[in-house]
């Protein structure tokens, strides 16, 4: 019998990605909701998936203001918000995208993209302190009916 000692440690390995299926780390242009980025960074870790931090904003999609590149000016407080999981997730090694979804109607734009990336898991994280408490409640409910993958709502 022999014994082999390691000096230098060896680096945990990230279970496949056999699946390929990603995180859907997602607000509606308001800053995440405390303990839901954390969530949707630690489930892409644990997962060894990547992580995709979408921003769905609600915008008319006007010829003028496309062609002049005016059709979303960001705010400062959620693009701390957006920018700071994405941050965390690749100092851990996570492969991260930041979308930016810009449609009349972006729960439904959400939704063809949780579809089109068949995402294992959707965290709805707006806070619902920076919305109206109808709208946070119908995306929700259409995010639960009509989501192909698991949710984690942010209430």
């Amino acid at each position: 019998m022999s014994v082999i000692r390691r000096e230098t440690p060896v680096a945990p390995v990230s279970p496949p990605t056999a699946s390929g299926r990603p995180v859907l780390l997602v607000t509606l242009d308001v800053p995440f909701a405390p303990g839901a980025a954390a969530f949707g960074v630690d489930s892409a870790l644990e997962a060894g998936q990547p992580l995709v931090v979408v921003n769905a904003v609600e915008s008319a999609l006007l010829p003028c203001s496309t062609v002049l590149g005016y059709e979303y000016i960001p705010r400062p407080d959620v693009e701390a918000s957006l920018r700071a999981p994405a941050e965390l997730a690749r100092s851990l090694g996570v492969a991260v995208e930041r979308l930016r979804l810009c449609s009349p109607h972006p729960v439904a734009a959400l939704l063809d993209l949780v579809a089109e990336r068949r995402a294992g898991l959707l965290v709805f994280g707006p806070d619902p302190a920076f919305m109206r408490r109808r709208r946070f409640r119908r995306a929700a409910q259409a995010i639960q009916r009509r989501a192909p993958c698991l949710v984690w709502l942010s209430a």
